[in-house]
């Protein structure tokens, strides 16, 4: 009897490279994207690459924000390799001039400049310290719908972040946040004990734009960077909890803390617990390579550069923890391009983020 070879599809919600459509990936577009923070676009042109295209952002005199597509309509070198004149840059290769929107104004030794010589202009703004782009059509770009991240500038928070670049696909790592039960075997020196994976009680749902997890662990012990805050001492119980919630394409807002366990955390009585809400903007590089933007908001000792200095350097190692799993993960799915990916209960929510996510791209590749 003839055996049948077993099946090499992927399944539809597990951790493919990018969604493909005509050969190419494909992002969703008509949406904002963190393309920097503020601090590092100053008087000098930046470049990024944002959803496969090459941006060059830079700052007019008045201090607003330009991004432009990152080339010399001549001959291709990047903008970023020249220099601002006022509220044009400049070519470093030949010196053509290129105005805000993209036109070119002076070819050095001419009067006349060619009408093809211009590039794209791109819809940018800043926002709770970061510089956002709109990838999609500009017509579209509504600063009403960037996320809230507004405890990033709130006086009652404390906040602290970087940027990873990791070379990984954006939606594995929106997969690693919307599933926490790997704190415990990855993060087990700073932010992870073995009871978040093992005696997690967690809940997933739809929201009106999004999907929310939320994971409980009752009267468990507080992880090493909860200890370290001072808020909590070895051998204390606490309950814990991080609640997850995902904006599509890649932003995840996680409020994470522990209280005394019997207090009534649960029911909404944290007082005297530790509490933070981290940010994570996902901002898709290539279909291999994302830049990963997090700030930590915390609500208790707000006035401490010593706990500014140890929530940043604690939540720094996890994150560099969590790239090199997710570069080493990348990595097996482009070297192991048949075997099926097995989906387990702790990985409803990010299924249920990929599906939305696919049928808003879906939505926006349709035809009008």
């Amino acid at each position: 009897m003839r055996r049948s070879r077993p099946s090499r599809r992927r399944p539809r919600d597990g951790p493919t490279p990018a969604i493909v459509r005509h050969g190419g990936p494909m992002y969703l577009r008509n949406c904002w994207y963190v393309a920097a923070w503020s601090r590092d676009v100053g008087d000098m042109p930046v470049g990024r690459i944002v959803l496969d295209e090459p941006v060059v952002l830079y700052r007019k005199a008045d201090g607003s924000i330009v991004a432009l597509e990152d080339r010399c309509a001549h001959r291709h070198a990047p903008l970023h390799c020249g220099r601002v004149l006022g509220s044009d840059i400049q070519c470093g290769y030949h010196g053509l001039v290129f105005n805000e929107e993209g036109v070119c104004t002076k070819v050095p030794g001419q009067t006349a400049t060619p009408l093809q010589a211009r590039v794209r202009k791109y819809r940018a703004l800043e926002r709770y310290a970061f510089v956002w782009i709109w990838m999609g059509d500009p017509d579209l770009a509504d600063p009403d719908v960037i996320p809230d991240f507004a405890r990033m500038s709130d006086p009652t928070f404390a906040p602290t972040g970087a940027v990873n670049h990791v070379r990984a696909h954006y939606e594995l790592l929106n997969d690693n946040l919307l599933d926490l039960s790997h704190v415990g075997y990855v993060h087990c020196s700073t932010i992870g004990t073995p009871e978040m994976g093992e005696k997690a009680t967690v809940r997933t749902e739809r929201t009106e734009h999004g999907i929310r997890v939320t994971r409980w662990v009752i009267d468990c012990a507080p992880p090493p960077t909860h200890v370290r805050s001072g808020i909590f001492r070895q051998g204390h119980r606490v309950d814990r909890w991080q609640i997850i919630d995902f904006l599509p394409p890649s932003f995840i807002q996680i409020h994470v803390g522990s209280a005394k366990t019997g207090t009534g955390a649960p029911e909404g009585n944290r007082v005297g617990g530790l509490g933070m809400w981290i940010m994570n903007a996902m901002t898709p590089e290539t279909p291999v390579s994302t830049n990963y933007y997090w700030v930590v908001a915390r609500d208790f000792q707000v006035h401490s550069p010593e706990t500014t200095r140890l929530i940043f350097n604690e939540i720094t190692t996890a994150f560099e923890e969590d790239k090199q799993i997710l570069e080493a993960q990348q990595r097996s799915i482009e070297l192991f391009a048949g075997p099926s990916s097995v989906n387990i209960p702790a990985d409803a929510g990010g299924i249920q983020a990929r599906r939305l996510l696919r049928t808003l791209i879906e939505t926006q590749l349709a035809p009008a």
